[in-house]
């Protein structure tokens, strides 16, 4: 962890006659970073009384307003408590070519819950590991993240609480929490210590400043944040420079994903009676199931991919006659909107995590990262390739807070997708459902082939395995869709 400042005082005169220089400075760093493709995530934390306010109110004035946000983080609000634990940072999070100010970040909450017992210690380090996870993640996406820790000695903060308390103006601001936090100093200070050494790394490194003198400690402040906006607009620069094109060759990451692929039985056939008289069996028991899940304050989410025409929208509305329409969204996936794309990748499915005891379904989902972005070169390889953790990842975090989460695949033959593609050419009510994009789609089935095996195979998981439906024979994978669901949720309850 570098140390920007060493505590020496900075004379007023100093103080001003740098000011316009540092002002201009990032004045132009906001300019420049309009038509960068990243965002800055600047993070202010510290000590009580070390002037994180102070530095995030300075920063408020030397900025252009127009180009970043501000957000401080309190008491989690019923909605953020009902969703993992990220979900509240996630949404926050700026696009490309903007910037947000964090004061105290989600590195102070975690530290803010006081963890003392071993247990309440193995849930802050784990908490440690996911943030540390979290900013990898925006880090590896091109992110600029600029993290600094304001330090103070115990001595230096007894002095700045008493001189706030002392003055009538500033009292206001030492509350009897302050005054225990000075108390627990060196307790607080070793969790400090250990909060950075778990989360300080490449593309996410902590700054110590010395906040003793406020002159020094906002002038070392902007300089490490230009700093870094320097480095990293070379960097981005030679990442452009030498980005390649996309591999026209795809081979398989894992073999044992295409063979599963490529042995499930499409044949399974159902008559439309026996369909019907085991279809409101099995609707009957997801309802059941499904009001158990949102009683156990359980949430669900579905995620449907499979092949263009292999019946997902079908299978979500034989779905959706299950479950009270109050209680679930249904999150249509398609071509990523200009917001989204200035975003992390994952960000737009992150502003729909249900609430506690909701649901969500998915029709196509954050797999299309390790599909279509794969194989049309939407993703550089480098990007898809490390998805595949940051999916798992995703999905972990979800079942962790309690999420049940679903996952089918719906297979179909080449020649039965033909015959529906034809099909709905032919049927006015289903033409629009068809697209120059399927056909080309198409044209790319071995790639493709391989691409979902590699999905299968490196993506299904204990907490969120995957679940191949045969799906030629449509009411056949209805049904499976509904038996697999009501199973694997009353697995989940302990049913």
């Amino acid at each position: 962890m570098a140390k920007s400042s060493d505590g020496g005082k900075l004379s007023k005169k100093s103080y001003e006659a740098r000011l316009p220089e540092v002002r201009a400075a990032l004045v132009r760093m906001q300019f420049e970073l309009k038509s960068a493709r990243f965002p800055v995530v600047l993070v202010v934390a510290g000590v009580e009384a070390s002037g994180k306010g102070d530095v995030v109110n300075i920063l408020n004035g030397w900025l252009d307003p127009r180009g970043f946000e501000t957000f401080a983080f309190h008491e989690p609000t019923d909605e953020e408590r009902d969703r993992p634990a990220m979900w509240r940072y996630w949404r926050t999070l700026p696009p490309s070519g903007r910037m947000a100010i964090y004061s105290g970040g989600w590195h102070t909450d975690a530290i803010n819950e006081d963890p003392r017992t071993a247990r309440e210690i193995e849930q802050f380090d784990a908490m440690m590991r996911r943030i540390s996870w979290f900013e990898g993640q925006l880090a590896a996406s091109g992110a600029l993240i600029v993290k600094v820790w304001l330090s103070l000695s115990k001595s230096a903060q007894r002095a700045r609480l008493q001189d706030l308390e002392s003055d009538p103006r500033t009292a206001w601001r030492v509350a009897p929490d302050d005054w225990k936090s000075h108390r627990d100093y060196d307790r607080l200070a070793r969790l400090a210590d250990r909060m950075r050494a778990a989360t300080h790394q490449p593309g996410a490194p902590w700054y110590l400043v010395d906040a003793e003198d406020a002159r020094a400690r906002n002038l070392a402040v902007a300089d490490i944040l230009l700093s870094r906006f320097r480095i990293h607009m070379r960097a981005q620069a030679r990442v452009k420079a030498t980005a390649g094109k996309p591999h026209r060759r795809v081979v398989p990451l894992r073999p044992t994903g295409l063979r599963r692929l490529l042995s499930l039985p499409l044949e399974s056939r159902l008559s439309q009676p026996d369909y019907e008289k085991k279809r409101d069996k099995w609707l009957g028991r997801l309802n059941r199931v499904v009001r158990a899940a949102g009683q156990e304050r359980r949430s669900i989410v579905w995620v449907f991919e499979g092949w263009d025409a292999a019946g997902k929208g079908g299978a979500i509305r034989r779905l959706a006659d299950a479950i009270d329409a109050r209680d679930f969204r249904v999150i249509p996936v398609a071509k990523p909107t200009d917001e989204e794309k200035a975003h992390h990748y994952l960000w737009r499915f992150w502003r729909h995590v249900p609430r506690t005891g909701m649901i969500t379904i998915y029709d196509r989902s954050w797999y299309g990262r390790v599909l279509v972005e794969r194989l049309e070169g939407f993703a550089t390889e480098s990007e898809w390739k490390r998805a595949y953790r940051e999916l798992n990842e995703f999905e972990l975090e979800l079942s962790e807070h309690g999420v049940i989460v679903l996952k089918f695949w719906m297979h179909i033959s080449k020649d039965e997708q033909l015959r529906r593609f034809r099909d709905r050419e032919k049927t006015s009510y289903k033409r629009h459902k068809m697209h120059a994009e399927d056909w080309r789609n198409r044209r790319k089935w071995a790639s493709y082939e391989i691409a979902v095996g590699d999905m299968l195979a490196l993506t299904s998981s204990r907490h969120a395995p995957w679940h191949l439906v045969a799906a030629n024979n449509k009411r056949h994978a209805r049904l499976e869709i509904l038996r697999t669901s009501c199973r694997q949720i009353e697995a989940a309850l302990g049913l």
